[in-house]
């Protein structure tokens, strides 16, 4: 009977010419998506690198707060195969330190995005679902929105590709072994091998299972079984054998874990990562249910097919048809269409989804934390209104000397120099090199030890703590910190150094860095937080009269809040500095004091200047113009004195305190 004929042998009814056809076809089909692939790929990394910058990512900017360390220890290690889960934790956590190099973490990012379209390609293929395969992309587009967001999802991703391999394996076998038996003890021990790597991304494994075995192969009652798998397997695995808590058993490493949920930096996007997850499943259900659907009602035609078919053949194609079958027919044409589709969608993703004010605060923060001054600058413009990118560009234009000139060149408040008011509360990560340069170093360690609860021990943190601990004099805290920043990957030299020259020089006499700060420091209990002002600085002062920083910005701090009578006060400590000329911001501030009230600062070496004097004069004169009226006056004041302290002090709020 002819359909006792082996499967392969209908090949020997088909022509030569026919089968050499379709071959080529397969050919130049598998060809036109390896160069697809390969653009994509190749456009998306370079994009991850050069404008997302995920070295920016690892740093955090005091906003990622679940970004991993790393240890190259084995007590560190031990950590993680103590949990479900865990191994994935820690691969994850090892890849994310390559996030230091932007080159090497864009390598990862599509690697990872590149190896999950295969997956999905795969399982596609075995559910004989292969025309969908554009649906993989949908991994790295979706990747493409977190990242251009900053924020980080690594773990959850790399769990999701640990199911999606596991998946793969399974469907291989399944096609493989068609008994069930071979089948169900293959899902077992891999859903206990997976749980203990992935913790409950296990239970997408086992969905897209009984998914494929229901709607592909028609096995009902193997589906129920592995339903029962999934809900029973996390209780025996998580809970009896390694004793986690019922809510770890079955969220750990998913995206509605505790961990990301119950912190509100966390979950940003994290709607993002359930639509990952999933692809997968809805995938193949409802393509697969779609095919079902298609195929009852070919044959539900067919009869009818039959006897109109020779009319149907005689039929002139209509125009769309004509077109469709020439768009399948050029391979070149179908290959540019596809391709330019794919890369306007990923495009577009990237483009709309991208946040700027977020990329500068970011870069900001990157280049403040490296002492990058000018780079900070010029990516500041970007996004100047920011507080913290405010209070960034307070602290590098004193660093290059420009704090006295430029400052109201920028967008400035009476907060943001120190970020004082109670909404900044808790931002530490922003204002402890502020702490440490101005010699402030006991409120730099209490706003590094708050981030190191915060942040986790995180490289840059256990850095600066060290470095504080040598200034104090606090040689075992040193140590300590050094020795843990010496077993990190990327911050080993100069840990090992510092650790080298503390055993030769304890009290680190030759190092100019230690010394100039040990020069700084008070030598008192510092105030409260929310007393950092006035008094503060002046102690400061008090303890070094060469504390230039202190000094700048004890006068940016009286310009901010318009006390104008005590910064003429303090002209005569710029004595105590190399200044060659009064400061224009200080020369603006004494000039609005002597119209007031008519007092000239005693220091006639820096009495104001004729053209400054010209300048408050042309200001009067257009304030007058509008009968004193600011607001009618703005728009022609801003035009002409936009970067004075005149502006500012004429239109700025008044300061509360």
């Amino acid at each position: 009977m002819p359909n006792s004929r082996p499967k392969s042998s209908w090949r020997m009814f088909v022509s030569p010419s026919c089968s050499q056809d379709t071959m080529k076809q397969h050919s130049s089909q598998g060809l036109e998506r390896l160069l697809q692939s390969a653009l994509f790929f190749i456009l998306f990394y370079l994009y991850l690198w050069l404008y997302v910058d995920l070295k920016l990512i690892y740093h955090g900017a005091g906003v990622i707060t679940n970004f991993p360390v790393f240890y190259r220890t084995w007590s560190f290690f031990l950590q993680f195969p103590s949990y479900p889960g865990g191994p994935v934790e820690y691969l994850s956590a090892f890849l994310s330190q390559f996030f230091y190099y932007s080159w090497a973490g864009a390598l990862i990012v599509t690697a990872q995005a590149w190896l999950m379209c295969l997956c999905l390609e795969y399982l596609l293929k075995a559910a004989t679902l292969l025309r969908s395969r554009s649906i993989c992309f949908a991994f790295p587009i979706l990747l493409l929105v977190l990242y251009t967001q900053y924020t980080y999802h690594f773990v959850t991703t790399m769990a999701l590709l640990t199911t999606l391999l596991a998946a793969c394996l399974y469907l291989k076998t399944a096609m493989s072994h068609n008994r069930v038996s071979s089948c169900v003890s293959v899902f077992l021990v891999m859903s206990v091998i997976l749980y203990y790597l992935a913790g409950g991304a296990f239970l997408f494994f086992a969905l897209v299972c009984v998914i494929y075995e229901l709607i592909f192969r028609f096995r009902w009652v193997m589906s129920l079984f592995y339903l029962l798998c999934a809900a029973v397997i996390p209780c025996v695995v998580g809970l009896l054998v390694f004793r986690v808590s019922i809510i770890d058993a079955y969220s750990n490493s998913l995206p509605f874990s505790w961990k990301i949920l119950n912190y509100e930096a966390r979950k940003r996007l994290v709607a993002i990562v359930y639509v990952l997850y999933l692809i997968p499943p809805v995938t193949l259900l409802v393509f697969g249910l779609w095919g079902r659907f298609r195929a009852r009602l070919h044959l539900a035609k067919k009869p009818a097919g039959r006897k109109s078919g020779k009319k149907h053949r005689n039929k002139i194609p209509s125009l769309p048809a004509k077109a469709l079958s020439w768009y399948d027919r050029s391979p070149k044409l179908r290959f540019s269409v596809n391709s330019l589709l794919l890369l306007a969608i990923a495009g577009s993703a990237g483009f709309f989804c991208r946040n700027e004010d977020l990329r500068t605060r970011f870069k900001v923060d990157y280049y403040a934390y490296h002492k990058m001054w000018p780079e900070l600058l010029t990516s500041a413009q970007h996004n100047p209104d920011n507080p913290f990118i405010a209070h960034a560009v307070n602290r590098a234009l004193y660093h290059v000397g420009r704090l006295g000139y430029d400052m109201f060149s920028w967008p400035q408040h009476s907060d943001y120099l120190f970020l004082s008011d109670k909404k900044y509360k808790w931002m530490y990560w922003q204002i402890f090199d502020v702490f440490l340069d101005i010699g402030v170093v006991n409120m730099a360690e209490n706003a590094l030890t708050e981030c190191l609860e915060g942040l986790g021990s995180r490289p840059m943190i256990l850095q600066r703590l060290a470095l504080i601990n040598m200034v104090k004099g606090n040689l075992g805290s040193a140590k300590i910190y050094l020795g843990a920043l010496s077993r990190t990957l990327f911050h080993t030299e100069w840990a090992n150094n510092y650790l080298e020259r503390l055993e030769a020089d304890p009290d680190l006499s030759e190092d100019k860095h230690i010394q100039h700060l040990r020069s700084l420091c008070l030598d008192k209990d510092c105030p409260m937080y929310s007393l950092f002002k006035e008094k503060t600085l002046l102690w400061l002062l008090g303890r070094n009269s060469q504390n230039r920083m202190a000094f700048e910005y004890l006068m940016a701090w009286y310009m901010l809040n318009k006390h104008l009578s005590k910064l003429v006060e303090n002209l005569g400590r710029l004595q105590d500095f190399d200044y060659p000329e009064l400061p224009t911001h200080y020369e603006e501030a004494a000039l609005i004091h002597v119209y007031q009230r008519g007092k000239p600062p005693s220091l006639s070496r820096y009495l104001p200047s004729v053209r400054k004097r010209r300048q408050i004069e042309d200001f009067t004169r257009i304030l007058g113009g509008y009968g004193g009226d600011k607001k009618a006056a703005s728009k022609e004041l801003s035009k002409k004195f936009r970067n004075t302290y005149f502006f500012y002090y004429m239109y700025a709020p008044s300061d509360r305190n």
